[in-house]
């Protein structure tokens, strides 16, 4: 499914791709941008585990619906155009997200129903990030994944939920 998304574009032009563009945006301390984009230094949290990081070697840049997910829930009906723009999707700041490479290795292609942050403080914001994203883009919610929204999300009632449509 990933091959169907086109993703890590430069779409600006400016010679750093949407991956290192998240890495830029979301660091809590700067990296150095040298030449075609390299970082050197920087720091980074990543909310999934609660760790810092100081080497964009040690991240991943997550969908936080996972493309898969995304194909599954009605992407694969969307033109390539399309599936480029979510893949790509700068405009909703969470997701793509800067996070562990470990964390991100564990969710793989996972829904709510079967991963969760391992880090129980985020999980409010990643179910309220998970919505807006899935509602954003007109993708479809599977009866399993509704079930373990509604219940899960009844404890995080002070979580905004705010969603601009991207089509």
């Amino acid at each position: 499914m990933r091959t169907a998304f086109r993703h890590w574009i430069d779409a600006d032009k400016d010679g750093c791709d949407t991956r290192k563009e998240v890495l830029i945006a979301e660091a809590t301390e700067a990296p150095a941008v040298g030449a075609k984009c390299a970082l050197t230094g920087g720091e980074w949290f990543s909310p999934y585990d609660d760790l810092v990081l100081q080497d964009a070697k040690l991240l991943d840049v997550d969908h936080l619906v996972p493309l898969a997910e995304a194909w599954d829930s009605g992407a694969s009906t969307w033109s390539a155009k399309e599936r480029e723009a979510y893949a790509n999707d700068l405009d909703e700041p969470r997701a793509p997200i800067a996070v562990s490479a470990r964390s991100n290795r564990s969710k793989a292609d996972k829904d709510v129903t079967d991963w969760l942050p391992p880090a129980a403080a985020y999980r409010c914001t990643y179910l309220a990030g998970w919505t807006a994203i899935k509602t954003r883009w007109g993708l479809t919610v599977d009866p399993a994944e509704a079930d373990t929204l509604h219940e899960l999300t009844a404890e995080c009632r002070n979580e905004p939920l705010s969603v601009v449509l991207a089509r």
